[in-house]
């Protein structure tokens, strides 16, 4: 065959012109070369990717086009690498990869730009076989020196799990850019593995807004906020530019330390940023400031929105739950609705805590039917944690162990525990008993569980059996997680363990809680000493209560912030009876807000009261 240069596309005939230019398979390909041949035009009038993107699938076609194609002045693997591109962006990836073994069988050599589409589709797959194939065309072919063709292939090991060959890979690259450190940062956070990504993260020459920014989110998610926070001041001090995506990261490390001034000035910068209409920096600063204890904030912001998702309005419901604002927190869902906005399972789960911590049990049943029956939406384990919850404070201890009977999912310990807090409060050892045996199998680890029991058995002063409980701790080494509470004064967080007294202002701390003492007894206040569940004298017990982690903090607070500013408290473990009373007397005796964060609540208390119906 002769390519001959005589005519153009133009002196064609319509219907040639037509055939020639938008054949659509191989058969009108045939038809449109074999009119060119009749009429001596030259072949260079076909378009040589349509040519590749009609053939490329059927292995006697590819062999046609293939022949075709050599009659071209354009390189065959140009016009193919069009079409592996298209192919690998498609629905369907995997033609690709026999698109390219197709290209291999006839020794059509690939370039750069081939392997970069195939490994796309092999990452697409995550087909480890081929992408390792492709790793070694690349190798073979000395497409070492392609930064991007690298930066793929780590990507692609790290896609697979393999980080410790993208390691090797990475320990190979004859050079490297912020992109290579940034991909192996990613999969190491996505493995688990922290410390080595942050060990990346500090040999890197040289770091860009996306390196702080994922290092800032993989505290959050590693359960290291403050990390994430001291990283962020840090980032900001050296002059790098934040964007949204960092300001939805900090935000969130600032929700989980209960870092409110921090939190405030970064809502000041999104706005001077214009990052003030992003929905997401929206919705993160809704939850920052329900977190930090802030729910009228909270509620500005989401009043201040042009446009609000369900994550804004799940946010919100969630928000007036766990504040102690639950016929609010169902208004909103009513008002939800009738702006035919849909909820979803996290709107369900704000719901149920409402009614939970309200009593509600027969709106919580509703909500719970009506999640699959009116919505579609399938009940998952936290929906079922919290009807059992829901039922085991309300005293409903056997109701709520049938409806553990009869999940069609396994309970986790989450759903066991909150039946052992129902028996607890209600002082059901039976019960209790059973649910510690699943925990004991569910999450043998977990100290809490055992404290409520060696509690329950405290409190109905079978001694031996509490002692028994703790002697197995011992025996199975899970250690009692002390209490601790921090606080933040002059944006720096101030962290109080119980029964500490090695703080610098430990002194200090210890007068204003004998002041405020003498204050409370003249106000009927009596030390709870039922919460201490240990087999000593009175005024050791009064000696236990009066160094808990949150009294401490508060007596801080009390001397290093001014008179009539909120103090806000966070706490890991949940506040027990005593605290609980003595903070709503506090807040009347010196006319401040106090508000805590324990592990399952906030708590707001002001002029001797706490927006919290019940402590639990």
């Amino acid at each position: 065959m002769q390519v001959v240069m005589s005519s153009s596309l133009h002196s064609l005939p319509w219907s040639a012109q037509t055939l020639v230019s938008n054949f659509n398979s191989p058969l009108e390909l045939k038809q449109a070369h074999a009119h060119l041949i009749k009429t001596n035009t030259p072949l260079s009038l076909i378009p040589p990717s349509r040519i590749a993107s009609v053939c490329a699938l059927s292995h006697l076609d590819f062999s046609y086009a293939h022949r075709l194609l050599a009659h071209f002045h354009q390189r065959q693997i140009v016009v193919w690498n069009s079409c592996l591109k298209t192919l690998a962006e498609s629905d369907s990836p995997f033609d690709a990869i026999l698109l390219f073994r197709r290209l291999r069988e006839f020794d059509v050599v690939p370039d750069s730009f081939t392997c970069a589409f195939v490994l796309k589709a092999c990452t697409a797959l995550l087909d480890d076989k081929n992408g390792k194939i492709i790793h070694g065309v690349v190798e073979k072919f000395g497409f070492q020196w392609n930064m991007v063709l690298q930066n793929m292939i780590l990507n692609f090991y790290g896609l697979c799990g393999e980080m410790s060959t993208a390691r090797l890979v990475f320990d190979k690259m004859p050079q490297r850019d912020v992109v290579s450190w940034n991909v192996m940062i990613t999969h190491l956070v996505k493995s688990g593995d922290f410390e080595g990504a942050y060990g990346f993260f500090l040999r890197m020459p040289e770091r860009n807004v996306r390196s702080w920014t994922m290092m800032i989110s993989a505290c959050v998610h590693c359960g290291k906020p403050k990390e994430g926070v001291q990283l962020f001041l840090e980032m900001e001090k050296i002059g790098v530019q934040v964007n949204e995506v960092t300001v939805v990261a900090v935000l969130s490390a600032c929700a989980d330390l209960g870092a409110l001034e921090l939190g405030m000035r970064i809502h000041e910068y999104s706005k001077r940023s214009g990052f003030g209409g992003n929905v997401r920096v929206l919705n993160t600063l809704i939850d920052m400031y329900v977190k930090c204890g802030c729910l009228e904030e909270a509620r500005r912001v989401f009043e201040e929105m042009e446009k609000r998702t369900i994550v804004s309005w799940s946010a919100m419901i969630q928000g007036l739950a766990i504040h102690g604002h639950a016929q609010e927190a169902l208004r909103f869902f009513s008002m939800m609705i009738e702006m035919g906005v849909m909820p979803n399972g996290v709107t369900f789960i704000g719901l149920l805590h409402a009614c939970s911590h309200m009593g509600l049990v027969d709106e919580g049943r509703r909500f719970f039917s009506c999640m699959t029956r009116d919505y579609g939406i399938i009940p998952e384990i936290e929906h079922y944690g919290c009807m059992v919850d829901l039922y085991s404070r309300a005293g409903l201890l056997q109701e709520a162990h049938e409806f553990i009977m009869n999940m069609p999912i396994k309970p986790n310990g989450v759903v066991w525990g909150a039946l052992l807090g129902g028996c607890k409060v209600h002082k059901n050892i039976e019960l209790a008993e059973e649910a510690t045996r699943h925990l004991a199998e569910l999450d043998p680890l977990n100290d809490g569980y055992y404290i409520v029991l060696s509690n329950i058995y405290a409190e109905a002063e079978r001694w031996e059996d509490a002692s028994r409980v703790r002697k197995l701790m011992k025996n199975r080494g899970v250690k009692k997680k002390p209490g601790c509470s921090s606080i933040m004064v002059d944006g720096v967080i101030h962290e109080f363990v119980a029964g500490d007294d090695s703080h610098s202002q430990a002194n200090e701390i210890s007068d204003m809680w004998e002041k405020l003492l003498d204050y409370m007894k003249l106000r009927g206040y009596k030390p709870d000493t039922s919460v201490v569940l240990l087999d000593v004298e009175e005024k050791e017990k009064e000696k236990f209560l009066y160094g808990h982690s949150e009294k401490l903090a508060l007596c801080f607070g009390l001397i290093n912030t001014s008179p009539g500013s909120v103090i806000r408290i966070m706490k890991n473990l949940r506040v027990c009876e005593d605290c609980h009373a003595a903070f709503k007397l506090i807040s009347a005796i010196v006319n401040r807000e106090i508000v805590v964060r324990d592990r399952n609540r906030f708590h707001c208390f002001k002029d001797g009261a706490c927006s919290c119906q019940d402590f639990w």
